[in-house]
């Protein structure tokens, strides 16, 4: 019911101001939630474009329809991923600023450093961006696994110089011998490199390398907490977690080093509560416990000076600010603050000195950072006019045969004609019952195809006005609440969602969507995206809209090409809060790669430009991907061509257009160009 109360309260609103004139591109903020999710990066301007704020300093903005059209001039078509490195570098710096400031105001002497675990996105210039901030601001880089760990210590070389950099550099994950020994030399070459250790074994290499070597190494111990999790990933935690060690384990790890004179290379404790954790309550209770593990573990003897908190810390994708999947109830300041006061109460009653604090905030560094922007190619909508004239001139047809109409098509008639504001409900069981009568019929061998079409004409017609004469009522009955729904339109878009955003496929994630143009203008239709991908599953039909849970979009009429000209005007969406994990996670579908992606960013003027531009991928490049040999498909096809010219099923200028088509499409981009 509040989802309906809602949804019909936007219908009334729009409307009302469409009629007076009055819709502004701040009624369009408000509706689409831009202040809420945006959280001061993105905005609405007074020309109805999108713009995006690095900084979040209004007066310093980006124009995304601007960005479009420009991208459009040079030749970059959509759908394209824009990257913004300005906002990385400001949200890095307000996580560092938060914890700061949490750590003067309750003078807190152990520092802190935010460790990017690079699994959330491996692209290198997102990688090389925040390994350069890092040695600024003290951070670090997270590996779970040899190919990430290779990437993490050619990273940290760039970003410190060989044998001088101090960045921390954690690795989880399970590991073997050449992952082990590949540390250890890291950690003699000159790398702040700590390996946590997620089960015994691994803890036996560590040893027998660093004998091996001559090596003192820093060493982390992940701890399975009794606390749990929340959200999606809250099986992260608790005793039945993946990774890390049971408290016995933990102590028996201790009994090892300090049986080899190795304790006090036990520098580092480790826990993991899950990535988008929406409670923070949830995290004040395991931070809770794992200090008090950490106090145990340095009265033992062990080397402690650091704390890792593992990853956890949300986004508010839903912009509610509240314990729901798709959102957080805290901010990075509140978050900070704490996490730096549950750690100082614990460590101080102890009389243990503050550690070190670390945090895996992979999600809540990148995703804010990258916008993907997508074209519609069409739309597919349920008729809301059903032409009387023209179904009069279909019953006339079928009587002229000697057939007869079919009650249920004439019951739809007349549900039409006498639908008002005192009959709705009356008028809805009627054309649903019409309706299925006809299906029967038809289903049945009673009922002609044309009339079929009639029958389903009216009835969507019949649910159109329903809504209409419901929106200026401002109530919609209980039995027609899913009616809205029913008779959205299906905006097809030139992406792929298993490409670009994974996460709304594989775990219904909630990403904010919106037109990023035309938002001084009343959208008018309520829709569903559907990709260009031959899946169904391939379509978004939940969206962001503060807990509730919302299945269509308001978005604008799509108008055609003026003149006789096929296609349709241009009218752009975009997807936001793109930049964790879904890059990385997409996958070949339809053989669709990635998009382009283009790094945008102001100049000292305050004027956007491009800083890179990495093409997306072309058809040559993902069929070699799946081992076809490029050459033998030309090949084949030109042989093909040939042979059907001198059969003369092909001229010669045909075969040529066809075989150059061919070539050209080997090389161009994935997705529909236009």
């Amino acid at each position: 019911m509040e989802r309906l109360g809602r949804t019909m309260a936007t219908i009334s609103h729009s409307r009302s101001a469409f009629i007076h004139g009055q819709w502004t591109s701040a009624d369009s903020a408000s509706l689409y939630g831009v202040s809420d999710w945006g959280k001061g990066y993105v905005g609405v301007n007074p020309d109805g474009h999108v713009t995006v704020m690095p900084t979040k300093d209004p007066a310093k903005n980006i124009d995304l329809f601007e960005v479009v059209q420009g991208l459009k001039e040079r030749g970059i078509h959509t759908p394209v991923l824009l990257r913004f490195n300005d906002i990385l570098n400001h949200r890095l710096r307000e996580i560092r600023k938060a914890f700061d400031d949490a750590m003067t105001d309750q003078q807190y002497t152990g520092g802190y450093s935010c460790v990017y675990p690079i699994k959330v996105n491996q692209q290198r210039h997102v990688c090389e961006q925040i390994a350069s901030l890092a040695v600024e601001l003290n951070f670090g880089l997270e590996a779970g696994s040899k190919p990430e760990l290779l990437a993490v210590l050619g990273l940290s070389a760039v970003a410190g110089g060989p044998g001088v950099n101090g960045m921390p550099i954690i690795c989880n994950g399970f590991k073997d011998d050449e992952f082990i020994e590949t540390v250890i030399l890291a950690t003699k070459l000159g790398r702040n490199i700590i390996p946590v250790v997620e089960k015994f074994s691994e803890l036996e290499l560590i040893v027998k390398h660093a004998k091996a070597y001559g090596v003192r190494p820093k060493i982390g111990l992940r701890v399975k907490l009794s606390s749990r999790g929340a959200g999606r990933w809250e099986g992260s935690a608790g005793v039945r977690s993946k990774f890390g060690l049971f408290v016995s384990e933990v102590l028996k790890a201790v009994e090892y080093l300090k049986k080899h004179e190795m304790l006090d290379c036990l520098n580092l404790l480790h826990c993991h509560v899950g990535s988008q954790l929406y409670d923070i309550r949830v995290l004040k209770n395991a931070i809770n416990e794992l200090a008090h593990i950490y106090i145990e573990l340095h009265r033992m003897g062990a080397g402690l000076t650091m704390l890792d908190i593992g990853g956890g810390m949300g986004v508010d994708y839903d912009g509610s600010q509240s314990a729901w999947s798709s959102s957080i109830n805290y901010s990075v300041a509140e978050y900070a603050s704490d996490v730096v006061y549950r750690i100082k109460s614990v460590v101080e009653q102890a009389g243990v000195p503050h550690p070190m604090i670390l945090s895996e905030s992979g999600r809540a560094m990148v995703a804010y950072s990258s916008v993907l922007i997508m074209d519609v190619l069409g739309t597919s909508r349920f008729d809301n006019n059903p032409d009387l004239e023209g179904v009069d001139a279909t019953i006339k047809a079928e009587t002229a045969g000697g057939g007869e109409v079919p009650q249920p098509v004439l019951d739809l008639v007349d549900a039409y004609k006498n639908l008002t504001d005192r009959n709705l409900l009356e008028a809805y069981h009627d054309a649903t019952q019409a309706r299925d009568e006809a299906m029967s019929l038809f289903s049945l061998g009673y009922m002609s195809l044309p009339m079929r079409g009639v029958a389903e004409r009216l009835f969507w017609a019949i649910g159109h006005k329903l809504l209409e004469k419901a929106a200026k009522k401002g109530d919609l009955p209980d039995e027609l609440e899913q009616l809205p729904d029913l008779l959205s339109d299906i905006y097809f878009c030139n992406f792929s969602l298993f490409q670009s955003m994974p996460d709304s496929w594989a775990i219904d994630q909630l990403f904010p969507i919106l037109p990023i143009h035309r938002l001084n203008e009343q959208p008018t239709r309520m829709g569903i995206l559907g990709d260009i991908t031959c899946d169904s599953d391939g379509k978004v039909d939940h969206f962001v809209d503060k807990r509730v849970d919302k299945k269509t979009l308001e978005l604008h009429e799509v108008r055609e090409l003026p003149g006789e000209a096929i296609g349709v005007e241009p009218y752009y969406l975009g997807v936001f809060l793109l930049g964790a994990y879904q890059e990385i996670l997409g996958d070949l579908h339809n053989l669709l790669g990635d998009t382009h992606a283009v790094h945008i960013s102001l100049d000292d003027r305050g004027e956007w430009e491009i800083e890179e531009v990495i093409e997306g991928d072309t058809v040559e490049e993902v069929l070699r991907y799946v081992q076809y040999d490029v050459e033998d498909l030309k090949r084949a096809m030109r042989l093909d061509i040939e042979a059907a010219c001198r059969q003369q099923r092909l001229t010669l200028a045909e075969g040529k257009s066809l075989l150059k088509y061919y070539d050209d499409g080997l090389e161009g981009y994935t997705y529909l160009e236009g």
